[in-house]
């Protein structure tokens, strides 16, 4: 039996690249679970990899989506899940999340409550285990530091904004318009500074009294890299998340050293790979705060399945912030904290 599903046919935009149509898939081996898909979380990593521009890339054609929330439909022989369980997926690509169903190893399959709202589970994984590896593993932030968060009203930088607040750090973030600097404001940021009116180097001097942040939180590169290394405290860390600029910059050497500062990579997908008992407890860390009411996700809109295309040109536009979820298997969602719809979205509420 067949079921529906995005794949990427060819390199370029996902809304030029990306194609419905059915697919099937075998029945789960040992160590393999299926799970029916009701959301699915649009990332920026998805859109790299429709364009060809990814750390690694699959063959065409894939199914792309990082992260989905589900019920388990059927699983393998010997498997510890249960056929109903709720769980949170993050599959590999090319067997990606945005398809009704998704097959994938156990072990990246995550339980949660029975009253996990499915929204928040389909966004919660990639962005905040992003955060928190890049916080307390990387730069090793600690309570009364002070951090700069680039694009803190994006789903990654929202994230690493919330998980700073938990820490105990006082967070300063960049964000591009007044709403998506009121939005940073609202996640727990003392000063969000609108880097389309105001240079944040200065803002950044001023409010730390000529000293600089201590961590740094870029997933933008390019210029904004650059600018940041006027701001940077001595011994600060500024953090390499991502260039969704498009830019890779470069840094002279000389000036780490004359400035005694660190510039420290933080690659998620690395971490899974290489060093997964590092990444499944960052996920356990997240599940927990995110039981104990501390975190959440901020959520853009929820879109029809149809409409995935629509969606990455909002991420693409940088029209959206926080996450864009999809309804694969859901009819309805009640979500609190979403914000304006995209098109095709789903009434809320």
């Amino acid at each position: 039996m067949g079921f529906r599903a995005w794949r990427v046919t060819g390199e370029g935009n996902p809304q030029a690249v990306l194609a419905q149509g059915e697919v099937s898939l075998p029945d789960p081996e040992p160590g393999e679970v299926l799970v029916k898909v009701q959301t699915a979380s649009l990332n920026f990593a998805d859109v790299l990899l429709a364009q060809g521009k990814y750390q690694a890339n699959p063959s065409l054609p894939f199914i792309p989506g990082l992260e989905s929330f589900g019920h388990v439909a059927e699983v393998g022989p010997g498997s510890s899940r249960k056929i109903g369980q709720p769980v949170i997926a993050t599959p590999y690509v090319p067997g990606g999340a945005l398809a009704e169903m998704v097959l994938l190893p156990e072990r990246l399959t995550y339980p949660v409550p029975e009253d996990m709202d499915p929204v928040a589970g389909a966004a919660l994984i990639n962005s905040y285990v992003t955060a928190v590896l890049a916080l307390t593993r990387r730069a090793q932030l600690r309570a009364g530091e002070t951090i700069l968060v680039h694009a803190g009203a994006g789903a990654v930088g929202s994230a690493a904004i919330r998980i700073a607040d938990v820490l105990g750090a006082r967070v300063i973030a960049t964000a591009g318009g007044p709403q998506k600097v009121d939005i940073c404001r609202s996640l727990g940021a003392e000063l969000a500074i609108d880097y389309r009116e105001h240079d944040f180097v200065d803002a950044v001097r001023s409010a730390t009294g000529g000293r600089g942040a201590d961590v740094i939180f870029d997933p933008v590169g390019g210029h904004v890299f650059e600018r940041s290394r006027r701001c940077i405290a001595p011994e600060g860390r500024i953090l390499i998340i991502g260039f969704t600029s498009g830019e890779i910059p470069s840094v002279p050497m000389n000036h780490p050293l004359l400035k005694l500062y660190s510039v420290v990579g933080s690659a998620v997908g690395i971490y899974r790979e290489k060093m997964p008992e590092v990444w499944f407890d960052a996920v356990s860390q997240v599940l927990d705060l995110h039981r104990a009411g501390r975190i959440s996700p901020l959520i853009h809109s929820v879109i029809s399945f149809d409409h995935v295309p629509a969606g990455y040109r909002l991420i693409m536009e940088r029209s959206s912030w926080g996450k864009v979820v999809v309804a694969v298997g859901l009819q309805k969602t009640t979500a609190s904290g979403a914000g304006q719809q995209a098109p095709g979205a789903l009434a809320t509420g």
